[in-house]
């Protein structure tokens, strides 16, 4: 198959697909006597591999490792579970991180309760003091 269609078969764009092949990521196609790649179901299959991942918040180094692991299937995967360790806590880190952004968001929101001008909105007023490096109502340790 073409570019286009693993493309099309995995979700991707083929801009994805080339920089994948790049990164080394995904194996050099073999190619036609017109000059086009050709891809093979193991390509889908990897690029669909790597994708999963990507799905899942995973680094690209990561991902890579992922497909090390996988080309030594008899090997230990304690590796593997390690991997997946460090992508938990790192989820659970953003989601702390967006626990405190959303409580910043209605600290933000409770400066302007009732329709105002433009001049009077205290969210742009909290927004014009952090621009001067000034506290906002949204930072301010609780």
């Amino acid at each position: 198959m073409r570019i286009g269609e693993l493309a099309k078969r995995a979700g991707c764009d083929v801009e994805t697909v080339r920089y994948y092949e790049r990164e080394g990521l995904l194996a050099k196609p073999e190619r036609e006597p017109s000059g086009y790649r050709c891809y093979g179901a193991l390509h889908q299959e990897t690029l669909q591999f790597i994708r999963h991942g990507r799905s899942l918040g995973m680094k690209l180094a990561e991902i890579r490792l992922l497909l090390d692991f996988r080309h030594h299937p008899e090997e230990d995967c304690a590796g593997v579970d390690a991997l997946l360790d460090v992508q938990i806590a790192r989820v659970e880190e953003q989601i702390s991180a967006m626990g405190t952004l959303k409580e910043q968001l209605i600290a933000l929101r409770g400066e302007c309760e009732q329709r105002q001008t433009n001049r009077t909105c205290g969210i742009l007023r909290a927004f014009n003091q952090a621009a001067q490096g000034q506290a906002c109502p949204c930072h301010r340790e609780g």
